[in-house]
């Protein structure tokens, strides 16, 4: 009948050999987290206080910001519910309240609701007949250099156009002539005074030639676009590049228009 194999018992030097080597590897781990400790000591000791106080100083900056944050929504907030407030008014033709409303918002408000709360202020003047004073608003914001140049470039033709009768047409060419350009969104309203201003010199060829630019823009009104080939026309311009689209128009405006030939 065959034994079952059986381990060798371990030899008195073989456990002795163990231990030593047990002892051996805790005391390496000890010495290990010796120097792992100096190191971090003389690291915090070097680098501890800067790297405290870099820390502080991005946590307070964070909070400072989160703080900063919260009050400019807040204050946003505070600038719609006054514009909303003001547009409220005005649809019940409230005018005097209106602008009362918005005084707090144009003389303290921020960059943009400074300047939107003017503009509402300068419109609602000239709603009133107050001319000059719509035009002081309205050159409030075109002389705003925190105002959006589209907005900027708004206020001045509006302030062109509330005193346009007691300026000289050397005076609304100058202010006028950069925004009356095709690249330009007010092209349009600043290019047509633009041109009565050189009617005024009597410069009917380049007042011609501006509205008859104009008048081929896209992006004018049709209104504005129907006014100014009628003008160019006069001046003895043509403005007309597309015939059938001016006879559509015409007949959208409830024109007679004679048939064409086939």
């Amino acid at each position: 009948m065959a034994r079952t194999p059986t381990t060798p018992a371990e030899s008195p030097a073989d456990k002795r050999k163990q231990r030593e080597a047990a002892q051996e590897d805790v005391l390496m781990r000890e010495v290990d987290e010796a120097v792992r400790q100096d190191e971090l000591s003389n690291f915090m000791e070097k680098y501890g206080k800067p790297l405290i106080a870099a820390i502080v100083i991005s946590l307070a900056a964070f909070a400072g910001y989160l703080y900063w944050d919260a009050q400019q929504e807040a204050a946003m907030e505070k600038e719609s519910e006054t514009l909303i407030s003001a547009m409220d008014q005005l649809e019940v033709n409230n005018l005097d309240t209106a602008s009362t409303t918005l005084e707090p918002l144009a003389s303290e408000g921020s960059d943009g609701g400074k300047a939107a709360a003017k503009m509402l202020q300068g419109g609602i003047a000239m709603q009133q007949g107050k001319s000059a004073e719509a035009a002081e608003a309205f050159a409030a914001v075109a002389a705003d250099s925190d105002a959006p140049q589209t907005l900027r470039d708004l206020a001045t033709v509006r302030e062109v156009a509330a005193t346009f009768d007691s300026r000289s047409p050397e005076d609304v060419i100058a202010r006028l002539s950069a925004i009356a350009v095709p690249e330009n969104a007010y092209f349009g309203s600043a290019g047509e005074m633009v041109a009565i201003a050189y009617l005024e010199q009597g410069k009917r060829a380049e007042a011609g030639a501006l509205l008859a630019q104009i008048a081929q823009a896209d992006d004018v009104p049709d209104s504005l676009r129907s006014r100014a080939r009628q003008l160019a026309g006069v001046l003895g311009v043509d403005a007309i590049e597309d015939v059938d689209e001016v006879l559509e128009e015409l007949d959208a405006d409830g024109e007679t228009v004679a048939p064409t030939a086939e």
